[in-house]
């Protein structure tokens, strides 16, 4: 199997000169990430240098690096590691095949570029790549790019943004033939005047789309004209993806089972019938924007099915855990990643759905929110008594004003951090019980549920 890199290729990329001849099958810019036979990309940061970890990189298993200091390894030497980052991706990019695939969104991103690997992948395993973790700013993206194989049939790029004018970089490094907007939230909303403002910065991911690219929009979203109006002058194609009518591919019949979902959908070149593993109504929307792309590349809807009702909750992005309680066992539902009030209320929506003895709620506070944060908090009470939750644990000092909010009924305890939240369940959790932990990633969930987990085994469904 031929290299991802040769030296030669790398430092025509990236405008570099080489120092010992070497060859790379990844790469990575943190030196714990580092394996066998990677480059490793020493970048310079506010806080820190990625130089001084070149000979633990090396000792990881590193074959060279790029480098803009002296280096006693087999490296090619630059101007500026970031700038050669960028190069090196937007190289990859400009000697694949791939049809691209380009996801952004308030809430979903993640899933969907999941999903979408998973569709992609499982008719032809091994010739598609997609970003991993949640590698969508501006070093993540062309990192991701960076690794892509040469040989790759489909790629799957998450875009990320929290400022105006993000997406409208990274798009144009990743330059989709297929780009997805998965549905507008106030994410990130201090940082901008109003919703229609993150809507607008979505609507940039249209911007580096290929002459004969697809956009795929929300038809049942207030944003959808909007995005609609972004896309026009750059889409070849533009697809909705929704419930209504009029929808360019649409759920016309959902029936939630036991085992899963079953959407009926009609496309553009006709209809499927599929199952959708996770639960929670989110994902009906979610997996429409996956069989809209696989539908756009002329990939295999129905393996694209199957793969949708294979899928299993990501880690911190609603992975379910059964976790051991005295003679028996409670569900945990894992969506400590991250949260704002839409992806809130839709974890909410879907504990409320479970069959439980008693279901509890640990949610930590949401971020970045502005000075509407008071109101985007105390607005959950209404899906806390909805879900039928019995006791809600908050965490975190904005979530007081929820706790103010909820009236009787409901057991609250607020609290201020993640360990003080793991205190007060010491002993709470019953056999039966279903527990959300979901917060901003700030917060600290994640330790939580590692604490929680322990002894854990993965639910199907």
């Amino acid at each position: 199997m031929s290299a991802l890199w040769t030296s030669d290729e790398i430092a025509k990329a990236v405008d570099g000169a080489v120092l010992a001849e070497f060859r790379v099958d990844g790469v990575a810019f943190d030196s714990r990430e580092v394996g066998p036979n990677d480059l490793f990309i020493a970048l310079k940061g506010e806080t820190t240098d990625g130089h001084r970890f070149l000979d633990g990189a090396f000792g990881n298993g590193a074959a060279g690096s790029i480098v803009s200091e002296d280096c006693a390894h087999p490296h090619v030497r630059v101007a500026n590691t970031m700038e050669a980052l960028n190069a090196l991706g937007t190289a990859s990019r400009a000697r694949t095949g791939a049809q691209i695939i380009g996801v952004t969104g308030s809430v979903g991103k993640t899933g969907v570029k999941e999903a979408l690997f998973a569709a992609l992948d499982r008719p032809a395993e091994g010739q598609t790549h997609r970003s991993v973790k949640s590698y969508n700013n501006h070093t993540g993206v062309p990192l991701s790019l960076a690794r892509m194989p040469r040989d790759a049939r489909y790629g799957v790029f998450e875009m990320g943004m929290n400022h105006a004018g993000e997406l409208s970089a990274l798009t144009r490094i990743v330059r989709p033939h297929v780009a997805i907007v998965t549905a507008i939230a106030p994410a990130h909303i201090e940082f901008f005047d109003n919703i229609e403002g993150i809507a607008d910065a979505k609507g940039e991911i249209f911007e580096g789309l290929e002459p004969d690219g697809t956009a795929l929009i929300p038809f049942d979203s207030p944003h959808r004209d909007r995005l609609i109006g972004w896309a026009k002058p750059h889409a070849a194609r533009i697809w909705t993806f929704g419930r209504g009518e009029g929808a360019d591919i649409r759920a016309c019949e959902v029936s939630p089972e036991i085992a899963g979902t079953i959407v009926s959908v009609v496309l553009p070149t006709g209809e499927l019938t599929y199952t959708i593993g996770l639960p929670g109504d989110h994902w009906v929307s979610n997996s429409l924007a996956v069989i809209g792309a696989v539908e756009a590349v002329g990939g295999d809807l129905a393996a694209a099915g199957l793969a949708l009702a294979e899928m299993a909750g990501l880690p911190g992005r609603g992975a379910r855990l059964a976790i051991p309680v005295g003679d028996g066992e409670a569900l945990l539902i894992d969506e400590s990643y991250n949260a704002n009030p839409v992806s809130m209320r839709a974890a909410l929506n879907t504990l409320g759905e479970e069959r439980a003895e008693r279901r509890i709620a640990v949610l930590g506070a949401m971020g970045e929110l502005g000075e509407d944060s008071d109101r985007y908090h105390a607005e959950l009470a209404r899906p806390l008594t909805d879900a039928g939750v019995e006791l809600a644990v908050l965490v975190g000092e904005p979530m007081k004003v929820l706790a103010d909010a909820l009236g009787n009924g409901i057991s609250i305890v607020h609290v201020p951090d993640a360990a003080a939240a793991q205190e007060s369940l010491d002993g709470e959790i019953r056999s039966g019980d279903a527990v959300l932990v979901k917060g901003s990633n700030y917060i600290g969930l994640a330790r939580l549920v590692e604490a929680l987990a322990g002894g854990k085994t993965v639910c199907s469904t």
